[in-house]
Order: C-alpha cells, then sequence, then structure tokens
C-alpha cells in the first residue's frame, strides 16, 4: 500500500494538494494500492496508524522538503521517494547548498547572507540584488532590489519566512531548467515570465507564462547545462527525482540557482513537462519516480 502524502503546512500547502492528487489519481490509475493523505502540523500520529510500506512525497517546501518527514517515515522503517532525509535538508538551505556548490566551482552569482537581528555585512557587489529566504520555494519572499535604500523593506519580507536571507546579485538573462529522474536528466525547459520574477501566480496559476521544451539551447549549450545540473544534483547526495534551476545571462552563460527535491507535479508542472518531450505519459512518470 502507497501513501500519497500532501497538502503540509508550508506556504505552498495549495500547490502540494494538487500535485498530491494528480499523483494519486495516476497511481490509482495504473492500479496500484494507496490513498490519499493531507499531512497537516497536527496528524502525523494519525498516520502511523494506516497499513502502507510505501511513501509517495508530494510534500513542497517545509516539513517535506527539508528532510523532517523523510526522518519520520525512516524512524518507521517505511520506504520513499525522492531524496533522503539528509540530502534534503541540505537542499532546502538555499545558502547552504550554494557554499556547497561554491567550493566545488560551480557556477554561481555572488551572494550573502543577511540574519535577521545581525548587523549585515557589506554587500560588495552590483546592484541589483535579489533577496529570498534561504528556507523557501515558489518563489515566496523574493524581492528584486534595484536601490539600497530598498534592502530593508526586502529583508523585512524574507524575514516573515525565517531567520536568514540570501542577498544575491541579480543576474539579467533567462531562466531555464533541468529535471534529474533516477540518475538521468531530461530536457531542459525555457521559461518566458511577464514579470522580472518567475513568481507563485507565474508557476502555477497564469496562462502568459511560456516554456520551451525542447529550449532553444544548441547542442553543446544543452548537454552543458545538463552536465551541470547533474553535478550540482549529485554533490548535494540527492536521489531519485527533482530539479535544478538556472539563470542563463545575455552571454549564454549558466548560473546555478536552487534545488528542488519534491518539485511541483501539477499541469503547470515542470518535471512532467521534460518527461512528455521524451514520450514519458504522467502516469509513466508516476511510475518511474515510484521504483527510483
Amino acid at each position: 500500500m502507497i501513501a500519497v502524502l500532501m497538502g503540509g503546512y508550508s506556504a505552498e500547502r495549495e500547490i502540494s494538494l494538487l500535485s498530491g492528487m494528480a499523483v494519486y489519481d495516476a497511481l490509482s490509475n495504473s492500479k496500484l494500492d494507496c490513498f490519499a493523505y493531507d499531512l497537516t502540523e497536527d496528524n502525523l500520529d494519525q498516520l502511523w496508524s494506516q497499513e502502507f510500506d510505501q511513501a509517495f512525497i508530494v510534500l513542497h517546501g517545509r516539513g517535506g522538503e527539508d528532510g523532517f518527514i523523510q526522518s519520520e517515515l525512516e524512524k518507521n522503517n517505511i520506504s520513499y521517494t525522492g531524496s533522503g532525509a539528509k540530502a534534503s535538508k541540505l537542499c532546502m538551505d538555499k545558502a547552504a547548498t550554494k557554499d556547497l556548490w561554491s567550493n566545488h566551482k560551480l557556477p554561481l552569482s555572488a551572494s550573502i547572507v543577511a540574519t535577521k537581528g545581525k548587523d549585515l555585512d557589506t554587500v560588495t557587489f552590483p546592484l541589483p540584488w535579489a533577496v529570498k529566504p534561504t528556507l523557501e520555494g515558489s518563489s515566496n519572499g523574493v524581492t528584486k532590489v534595484s536601490k539600497e535604500s530598498e534592502l530593508d523593506a526586502a529583508l523585512e519580507i524574507a524575514f516573515q519566512y525565517g531567520n536568514q536571507a540570501l542577498i544575491e546579485e541579480w543576474i539579467d538573462g533567462d531562466e531555464y531548467t533541468v529535471s534529474i529522474l533516477n540518475g538521468e536528466t531530461l530536457p531542459s525547459i525555457k521559461i518566458i515570465s511577464d514579470h522580472d520574477i518567475y513568481d507563485y501566480h507565474s508557476k502555477y496559476f497564469s496562462n502568459k507564462t511560456e516554456y520551451l521544451c525542447p529550449s532553444d539551447l544548441t547542442q553543446e549549450q544543452e548537454l552543458n547545462l545538463q552536465k551541470i545540473a547533474l553535478e550540482a544534483f549529485n554533490l548535494t547526495g540527492a536521489s531519485g527525482w527533482g530539479r535544478v534551476d538556472f539563470i542563463l545571462d545575455k552571454d549564454r552563460v549558466p548560473f546555478l540557482l536552487e534545488i528542488n527535491t519534491v518539485p511541483g507535479m501539477t499541469s503547470h508542472s515542470l518535471v512532467p513537462m521534460a518527461a512528455k518531450a521524451l514520450n514519458i505519459s504522467f502516469e509513466e512518470l508516476v511510475i518511474k519516480i515510484l521504483h527510483g
């Protein structure tokens, strides 16, 4: 029996429910025994009273991508999809992930960490800046800062999601993403948003956001991006499936943004889109993740 864990209590709960029901429907259509479980802050204990021997994790953000639910499942000797607890915790922390990637000379924009209540070191890289929470997904709490006088307000927004924020040099360019599935890269996707920031609305609800898959990269650029994505993914200890996001500047130089260990599985989601480009149906994708 498979438990499809969805919902959760992060800022991404709404999307997790949509993703979770899509996965549940795919498993059901594949004639697999499964049930949907909407995890909240106070019903984890009730989960263990259910009879199941595998969990399909579709919990986005905190509680789902930060290693918490993975640790709890391990304590109860239940196998699950995706990355382990340690890798999940690392990948959820944008600053820690960037530190790791930096140590291995992967391409990154300049950045600095701000901590709530502490004096900020001088930002030595040029404006504009991207200010974001270190422990949040779906572009929640992200602000573009064009003038230094806007920084305090941007940090205040980011600190609503936690005590640390990442200030990054803003890279003008196009956003791309590369999905990973069981040790292999899927075709890259170019994301064309009508906003400065590919934000929550653009990701999940806007019909104006465009996606190119296969993208507009040359074969050499595509292979290079896939190589960097796979190295970035493997360095964190991530496994199973995930997604690595990039900005390519005007010279097509790639800069790593972040890694997602439980990406969206909705009608607007990118992993299913990349899989479809290889003629992998949504149901096939779900089964591949399950057995990954």
